[in-house]
C-alpha cells in the first residue's frame, strides 16, 4: 500500500510541476507580448508640467584620455 501511494504521490507532484510550468510560461508570454510599455524618458526631457519638451535637445560627451605616453 505504501508503494502505491508513493507512486501516485510522485506522479501527482510531477503533473503539478508540469501544469504550473505551463501556466507560468503562458502567463509570461501573454504579459510580454500583450502589455503596452511606454518608453521611459529622462526627467530632463520634461517641463514643469510633465509634458515632453518640444525643443531640440543638445547632448555632450566628454572623453578623458588618461593614457598619456611620455615621449623622450
Amino acid at each position: 500500500m505504501l508503494a502505491v501511494s508513493l507512486v501516485f504521490g510522485t506522479l501527482a507532484a510531477f503533473m503539478a510541476f508540469f501544469v504550473g510550468g505551463m501556466v507560468g510560461w503562458t502567463a509570461r508570454e501573454y504579459l510580454l507580448y500583450n502589455s503596452v510599455q511606454e518608453p521611459s524618458m529622462h526627467p530632463e526631457m520634461y517641463d514643469e508640467d510633465g509634458n515632453v519638451l518640444a525643443d531640440s535637445l543638445i547632448a555632450f560627451r566628454f572623453t578623458y584620455d588618461d593614457d598619456f605616453e611620455d615621449d623622450d
